[in-house]
């Protein structure tokens, strides 16, 4: 048996990355998963067929408001209930402030900020008692740097969410945390900085390589299951020692 057998878990930004680590990670462990994907339908596919059908994918925008609050019905049709809600879409621009523009600044704040908030409160209004929610943030909100500033505060916003929904859900057993990950080897990584930038990062960091998807999922896990029931209000650093 999984430690979440029986569980009705959303995890947004499931079809690749970290994301894909942390829905795969949740089916192994026996809960049912709605997830969201954007654009890649056929990563959000492939992922659904290696869960056996336990892993359902869900086109959302975590942008759009209208977009949180049709994932939160879909998934009222898909589980029998809901027990788990990792926040896991993000999205960043890299930019020096005096670069970032408006539509930059409104978008990251939009999917990375708004999006959570907001997923968070259907959730806090669907929830089962002693369920679980888990919000990925980074750590650049500690580890700053040219370029991130509005993608760092966006993951600020995530951690005082995190702080403030657990002092107004713990009367219900439900914890609410959050996870920063270092430098992760995901499409969004490689993506955002050069091949000199990601060697910097390796030699940062003590352990002298860069997470995997699945170093973060665990971490997650253990926030999720029956180990972290006496953890709430955190922010947990999965960096390899980086910070």
């Amino acid at each position: 048996m999984g430690q979440l057998d029986g569980k009705g878990a959303i995890v947004t930004g499931g079809s690749r990355g970290i994301g894909r680590a942390i829905v795969s990670r949740l089916v192994a462990d026996g809960a049912t998963v709605v997830f969201t994907y954007q654009q890649d339908e056929t990563a959000a596919k492939q992922v659904a067929e290696e869960s056996d059908g336990r892993a359902i994918p869900i086109r959302a925008d975590l942008g759009v408001v209208s977009d949180v609050v049709s994932l939160f019905e879909a998934a009222d049709a898909h589980l029998d209930g809901l027990d788990i809600l990792v926040n896991n879409a993000g999205t960043a621009v890299p930019a020096l402030i005096v670069d970032v523009t408006e539509a930059d600044y409104d978008r990251i704040m939009a999917v990375n900020s708004k999006g959570v908030f907001l997923a968070i409160q259907q959730a806090g209004r669907r929830m089962r008692d002693g369920g679980r929610i888990v919000s990925i943030s980074s750590s650049n909100t500690v580890l700053a740097g040219p370029g991130v500033a509005v993608y760092a505060a966006s993951k600020a916003a995530v951690e005082q969410f995190t702080r403030v929904a657990a002092r107004e859900f713990g009367g219900r057993g439900i914890t609410v945390n959050s996870v920063s990950p270092g430098a992760t080897d995901t499409d969004l990584l490689r993506g955002t900085n050069s091949a000199e930038g990601l060697r910097m990062a390796e030699e940062m960091t003590p352990l002298g390589r860069l997470g995997q998807p699945a170093d973060v999922a665990d971490v997650v896990a253990f926030l999720l299951g029956p180990d972290g029931r006496w953890m709430t209000g955190q922010n947990l650093v999965a960096a390899g020692g980086l910070i």
